[in-house]
């Protein structure tokens, strides 16, 4: 499996110091403070999904969490994990173009995982090797749209009007600058108010692919991404309708998996009553961190429950990638040399021949 390791932590993570007891985890959440107290339901359990709870990796006298600072390999685990030189540029030619439109939602309830970022470059890597993408941004947010250099303010025709005043997708569907061929309806704040005004429209789950149906007729797409909310409301359920496959980028911490059991049900639940079609196609493994046991363990945890749909490329931890948004741009246009750029292009490269692979 390929990884791309960033040697750099993230700005925020303490990077362990011998013998100080600090660790790059962070403790367990105070008694009362969890899911289950909040919310009065019961957490997923590491053995609902076919493991136990990871152990803390130690190695020193004071049981501080311990690795080698001079390398950034990732601890042995189950999986196997190749190594991506920081100089190398993944290179992604031009991709197999898939015979009909693949329709795909990046979706997971909880926040923090890499939606949006996964979202953005994916698409701007797909577009980079030749094909048609669409970028639909249905996140009030509106983070893919400032990613992607489209401006989103007042008065600007988005996800909005397309679900409220049934405009037209061609009408406010803007060309991104990230790349040629990368398309994107922008989302505003006005979405935040959206989810209240769909509740007494008529099949207003099926908004968002009536108009995505009727733009798909004359717009020649190869990919489309539905980059979603954390959560799992109205404008969720409008791109799970809309869409055929989903992707879920999962993060390599200890809590990576709570939330999926309820998003595994939704989709269930979407499946058998909206959207027959609609099935998991891939899971991401994000925000890998090199230098811990745990992330390793967290792979493994998730492969053991996701097998094939797991994707072999992992996204490491990158400050260029946390950057790039804040320029308006994809890190693939932000840094093209940056380990976060290639392993997204790599995840690409491997989306797109999973595809082709998939219409033999």
């Amino acid at each position: 499996m390929p990884l791309v390791d960033d040697p750099a932590p993230d700005r925020d993570d303490p990077v362990p110091v011998p013998g100080s007891g600090t660790t790059g985890d962070e403790p367990d959440a105070a008694p009362g403070t969890g899911a289950a107290a909040v919310l009065g339901v019961d957490a997923p359990q590491w053995g609902d999904f076919g493991g136990s709870r990871p152990e803390p990796a130690t190695g020193a006298s004071d049981g501080t969490a311990t690795h080698d600072e001079g390398t950034t390999e990732r601890p042995q685990g189950q999986g196997t994990l190749g190594d991506v030189s920081r100089e190398t540029t993944s290179s992604v030619g031009p991709l197999p173009r898939p015979t009909t439109t693949r329709r795909i939602v990046v979706a997971n309830q909880k926040g923090g995982v890499g939606k949006t970022t996964t979202a953005v470059n994916l698409a701007v890597a797909l577009a980079q090797g030749g094909l048609r993408v669409l970028v639909v941004d249905i996140d009030p947010q509106g983070n893919a749209s400032t990613a992607l250099g489209i401006p989103h303010g007042e008065g600007t025709a988005s996800m909005y009007e397309v679900l409220l005043d049934d405009m037209r997708l061609e009408d406010a569907v803007v060309r991104s600058p990230e790349a040629e061929g990368l398309l994107v309806l922008p989302a505003t704040i006005d979405l935040a108010g959206a989810e209240l005004e769909l509740v007494s429209k008529v099949a207003r789950e099926q908004k968002l692919l009536k108009a995505l149906r009727e733009y798909l007729v004359d717009h020649d797409i190869d990919y489309v991404f539905f980059d979603c909310p954390p959560s799992l409301g109205l404008l969720t359920v409008n791109a799970l309708v809309a869409a055929t496959d989903i992707l879920i980028p999962i993060q390599c911490e200890y809590y990576a998996l709570e939330g999926v059991t309820q998003l595994m049900r939704t989709i269930q639940l979407v499946g058998g009553e909206l959207n027959p079609d609609l099935r998991l196609w891939a899971v991401l493994l994000t925000m890998f961190d090199g230098r811990t046991k745990l992330s390793a363990q967290v792979a493994d945890e998730v492969r053991g429950h996701f097998g094939e749909e797991t994707l072999e490329t992992v996204i490491p931890r990158s400050v260029r990638v946390s950057e790039a948004p804040s320029y308006g741009q994809s890190v693939i246009t932000y840094d093209d040399h940056s380990v976060g750029a290639c392993a997204y292009r790599t995840v690409a490269a491997e989306l797109a021949a999973r595809a082709a692979e998939e219409q033999e």
